[in-house]
């Protein structure tokens, strides 16, 4: 068949719909694979041979990127745990419940580089040291409204705060505050981290590490009371 009988007889629409359903031709034409030649978004036109080993080189940098990217993450959260392991050690070592709040928010502050930490305590008061990290709500969580749907579902909280959260937390310092994490710390306190940068703490970041160290917190609370 000439050149000028297949010109005739099929547009490139019916070529392409037909490559399509038999991706595989090529295996069987070599020679056609090596004459074919295609465009690229920068540069002259090369052949598929070319673009083939272009694309493969794309696709590893990608690869290669998002591997690093996985393996920075992984040293983040190893990272993380052994800060979450040091405080828990901490608090075991704890005495009473000066010692143990006086622990929290050293650890948090040091080991964590937390610029701004406040523990809130809406119950049993007794013992507390008086610290301007620590706020007292003689009333109980009806002196809290701001933090009313927070402290009734008890799942920790990242991300940007309203103002009056931050007024209440924070106070002077609240406009500083640019991100903030909020958990739950047994029955009757709650703990705040405050942060300086905007996406330290933000809503789609996973809460494992801020579970763990609510979970820790509160139970060297409750243990440090029920040993007074």
């Amino acid at each position: 068949m000439s050149d000028s009988a297949i010109d005739g007889d099929l547009d490139p629409a019916t070529v392409v719909a037909w490559l399509r359903r038999h991706p595989d031709v090529l295996a069987d034409y070599p020679d056609v694979a090596d004459a074919l030649v295609l465009p690229t978004r920068h540069g002259p036109a090369t052949s598929l041979a070319v673009h083939q080993m272009r694309s493969l080189r794309e696709k590893n940098a990608e690869l290669d990127t998002r591997l690093r990217e996985l393996s920075a993450i992984a040293g983040e959260n190893e990272a993380l745990m052994r800060r979450v392991h040091g405080l828990m050690l901490a608090l075991l070592g704890a005495g009473g419940i000066e010692e143990t709040v006086r622990s929290v928010v050293r650890r948090l502050t040091d080991d964590f580089q937390s610029e701004r930490v406040r523990l809130v305590f809406f119950g049993d008061l007794a013992g507390l040291p008086d610290e301007p990290w620590l706020l007292r709500e003689a009333r109980g969580t009806a002196g809290l409204p701001e933090f009313a749907s927070f402290l009734e579902h008890g799942e920790p909280v990242a991300g940007r705060l309203a103002a009056e959260k931050l007024h209440r937390l924070f106070g002077d310092e609240a406009g500083e505050v640019r991100s903030a994490a909020l958990m739950r710390v047994g029955p009757d306190a709650m703990l705040a981290i405050g942060s300086l940068d905007a996406d330290r703490f933000h809503p789609g970041m996973g809460t494992l590490f801020l579970d763990m160290i609510s979970t820790t917190v509160g139970s060297a609370i409750q243990r440090a009371r029920k040993a007074a």
